[in-house]
């Protein structure tokens, strides 16, 4: 199509404004007609909701799955993940190959995890099996390192129960606590020592505004081949682009496949003493905050290589079309080949409790690239709160429920549409 493509955004961030002007687009209020809307997660709650019914155009694009949060919700991606298993267990398929010891063999790169309070009685079960381990817990709303804390007594829970194809993104970094890891049961409660999010550390006496505690990934790649050397360091980043595809094929058949969207998620995987991943959750919206100069640069071209795949040559979307980018289009996105969508990963790492690294990977999906369907995804590194308060009355509207036709104007989305959800 032709003409300038009409953009919204309600995250101003320079990381996007830049790219945005960078393409000479026009910008545009919500409550005109658009094109593009980089929107926040509850925004597009709205857009997505039952009660409004409303209905995106074809040359309308946005940068949620109406369901994200069957991913990105802690408690639903533990949930998605085992059901997985089980399914593929059933199947019979080697995927589902257990060990001796009853361990998943490719599978088992989640850690053990229980939703409270309907599982406290298997965690106690867990619990006093190994009394002498620490828990940390995490809520399943909430991002930034709000609400996390460790435990390593039941007491302490219960005072708190009151109250296809696949491309690596080669930019990238990785984050460090300020404060050297300690096993130290004084330190529970040093979220310095625990929590690498930027929104903490940064209150640190000994944090540094230059460098942000952050390396990149090529640093990070060289450190681990030079101490651990390059077989294990390969294995490590084979196992993360493995996990990832995994937990992305998990929750396929739940995820609303809308041609009009795309996603940004942010992978958070902790790297135990042993360098194996475990992924620990999965986050919705993307931090666009830049905390060091080099921060800025690598988040401002990762945004520029996204739009260069969404929305190719700048033109105005087509959802009815199906475009492979050309090589060059796709920048510093390098093909894995995994699924049958397009999977971008760019790795971060950071400390973590009771081990050594954790990590932050932006993925980046893409069906419409290889014209397996008309959605399009696209999963980039999370540090930024994403408000979900209000997910439980979304999760009444799982996939399986019809949408209710209805006419009218979307509040603040653009022109008027009507008829239900395609």
């Amino acid at each position: 199509m032709t003409g300038k493509v009409k953009w919204a955004t309600d995250i101003d961030k320079s990381v996007l404004l830049n790219n945005f002007e960078k393409r000479d687009w026009i910008r545009v209020s919500t409550s005109e007609d658009w094109n593009f809307y980089w929107m926040s997660v509850q925004t597009i709650r709205n857009v997505f909701s039952v009660e409004n019914g409303y209905r995106l155009s074809d040359d309308q694009i946005v940068n949620h799955f109406p369901n994200h949060y069957e991913l990105t919700r802690k408690d639903l991606m533990i949930k998605n993940i085992k059901r997985y298993r089980k399914e593929l267990e059933k199947e019979g398929s080697p995927l589902a190959e257990k060990d001796e010891n009853g361990k998943y063999v490719y599978l088992d790169f989640v850690p053990v995890t229980f939703m409270l309070p309907a599982d406290y009685n298997m965690f106690v079960e867990e619990f006093r099996r190994n009394p002498n381990s620490t828990w940390i817990m995490k809520p399943c709303g909430k991002a930034q390192g709000k609400g996390i804390f460790l435990i390593n007594k039941l007491s302490q829970i219960k005072k708190w129960s009151r109250d296809n194809k696949a491309s690596k993104y080669k930019l990238g970094f990785c984050r460090f606590c300020t404060v050297k890891y300690t096993p130290s049961t004084n330190e529970l409660d040093n979220m310095f020592v625990h929590l690498t999010n930027v929104a903490i550390q940064k209150h640190g006496d000994d944090y540094n505004p230059i460098h942000g505690g952050k390396w990149s990934v090529a640093n990070l790649k060289l450190y681990l081949e030079s101490t651990q050397g390059k077989k294990v360091t390969d294995k490590l980043f084979d196992e993360i682009h493995w996990m990832i595809v995994q937990s992305l094929k998990a929750v396929a058949p739940v995820m609303i496949n809308d041609k009009h969207c795309f996603e940004c998620y942010g992978y958070d995987i902790i790297i135990d003493s042993r360098l194996k991943p475990w992924l620990i959750e999965v986050n919705a919206s993307p931090s666009l905050a830049s905390s060091t100069a080099n921060d800025r640069i690598m988040k401002y071209n990762l945004i520029n290589d996204t739009l260069n795949i969404v929305v190719p040559n700048g033109e105005i979307p087509d959802c009815k079309l199906s475009k492979t980018p050309s090589k060059e289009a796709l920048g510093n996105y390098v093909i894995l080949c995994f699924l049958p969508v397009v999977v971008s990963i760019m790795t971060g790492s950071q400390n973590a409790h009771r081990t050594p690294l954790e990590m932050l990977i932006p993925v980046c999906t893409s069906t419409k690239l290889l014209q397996v369907s008309q959605s399009m995804s696209k999963i980039s590194y999370d540090e930024e709160l994403a408000v979900i308060e209000g997910v439980d009355r979304d999760l009444k509207n799982r996939p399986g429920q019809s949408f209710g036709s209805k006419v009218g104007r979307a509040k603040d989305f653009g022109r008027p549409i009507s008829t239900t959800w395609k």
